[in-house]
């Protein structure tokens, strides 16, 4: 809950580290190709196991790839590992990056459905958290409709392949990654149960 609170207090200096994302959505378009093979061409994956990068705010799509590159690049000590990932963004630009963070949040994404065993469930959860265990809301970070807030770094969840959630919340978790602002994810998603982490994942494929 402090983490929180202290990225709350972030937005403002955020603001302006937001409005830098300045990429050629055209540019992007056409070195996406390599991306598709995974994302697709229009950034819905086909495959649940790869996420929905289409409609995905630019700041955040940018963050990934130097991220994911800086993981490459410190063999794994810093920002975000992943074997393929970091392997493709490595050779990027700063300029690629913002490129293909330009075209793919200018697409759009494609809706999910939520299991109707999970709506109760997951809507008390996401909207209401479990003070007893210190989980927070869901929306508190990424709003009632799962869009999150791009001045504030927190990404567009819904409608996002349910089984890309769930590994993604795993690795919080255990710590796989952790590449999370100020540890958010990692402090939330490490009081999960393996039944919430299902649950939420479900829940959110179909939040909108």
């Amino acid at each position: 809950m402090r983490n929180i609170a202290f990225t709350l207090t972030m937005l403002v200096g955020l603001i302006g580290s937001a409005h830098a994302i300045e990429g050629d959505a055209e540019a992007g378009k056409t070195k996406s190709a390599p991306c598709a093979a995974c994302h697709s061409a229009d950034g819905n994956a086909a495959l649940a196991i790869y996420p929905k990068i289409a409609g995905q705010h630019a700041s955040y799509i940018y963050k990934q790839l130097k991220e994911l590159k800086l993981g490459m690049t410190s063999g794994g000590k810093e920002g975000r590992y992943d074997p393929v990932m970091s392997a493709m963004a490595s050779p990027l630009s700063d300029q690629d990056m913002k490129d293909l963070a330009a075209y793919f949040s200018s697409q759009t994404m494609t809706s999910g459905s939520t299991a109707e065993s999970v709506v109760e469930t997951g809507q008390d959860l996401y909207r209401g958290g479990d003070m007893e265990r210190g989980i927070p809301a869901c929306l508190a970070c990424h709003g009632p409709r799962g869009v999150g807030h791009s001045l504030a770094g927190f990404p567009k969840i819904s409608f996002q392949h349910s089984d890309y959630i769930k590994s993604q919340l795993e690795k919080f978790r255990d710590g796989t990654r952790s590449n999370d602002m100020n540890g958010m994810m990692q402090d939330i998603a490490v009081k999960l149960s393996d039944k919430d982490i299902e649950i939420l994942s479900k829940y959110m494929s179909g939040l909108h």
